[in-house]
């Protein structure tokens, strides 16, 4: 199927240039949207993504956090490719990854003076957390199960803030998703009948109605911080 976007080039903070997933809100726009990739890349699934939340009134634009260390990776979820996106994380800082998203707030700034928000699964709901802590513009923020958020615990959201994760995650034990709700009582925490990966309708974890609620959680959010 045919995406409703395509590929753009924006310069991050360090002056890399990183490509982007832009996608044009359709019917009336409602604000920007930055859509945080797993550690596959910005797959077709990514890109699907993006496209649904277009759909939803939003534009968006999703970078491509492994720029600096491989152009255009993209891989499935299969072990091998597992493995490859996981040593290209290790190669990926997090400074850059929030220059990177700090791009493309400003590029959706300079497009619309419209709200912006962030949005992330699994690494990319790492990202979210972390770029709503550091990054100027966003009016709100919604990470998907990102296990990485325990590693940023005392760094504080500057805007609003939800968070979803699976009950039945495997990698993300719900001690610490308790932990994280603890330290930030003004976040909104929300746990699913789920697994890792509820999100995707390419894995097997997916969990249809609660990928629905979780979007209209966010979509909710996103409405009420305009």
């Amino acid at each position: 199927m045919a995406h409703l976007g395509k590929m753009i080039t924006l310069k991050s903070g360090d002056g890399a240039d990183i490509d982007f997933y832009h996608v044009e809100a359709q019917g009336a726009r409602k604000g920007g949207l930055v859509c945080v990739m797993e550690i596959f890349g910005v797959t077709d699934h990514i890109r699907d993504v993006c496209d649904a939340w277009a759909k939803d009134g939003l534009e968006v634009v999703s970078p491509a956090l492994y720029d600096r260390a491989e152009k255009n990776f993209q891989a499935s979820y299969s072990p091998d490719d597992i493995q490859k996106g996981l040593a290209l994380r290790a190669k990926t800082s997090t400074e850059n990854n929030v220059q990177d998203v700090q791009a493309g707030i400003d590029y959706l700034k300079g497009r619309n003076a419209g709200p912006v928000y962030v949005t992330g699964y699994c690494y990319g709901g790492t990202i979210a957390w972390v770029a709503a802590c550091r990054c100027t513009g966003l009016a709100a923020a919604a990470g998907y199960y990102g296990g990485g958020i325990g590693d940023h615990i005392n760094e504080k959201p500057k805007c609003p803030t939800i968070l979803h994760f699976g009950e039945h995650d495997k990698g993300i034990p719900m001690p610490l998703v308790r932990k994280i709700e603890a330290a930030h009582p003004d976040v909104t925490v929300y746990v699913y009948d789920a697994g890792h990966g509820f999100q995707s309708d390419r894995r097997t974890d997916y969990n249809e109605a609660c990928a629905k609620l979780a979007k209209q959680r966010c979509l909710e959010l996103f409405a009420a911080n305009k």
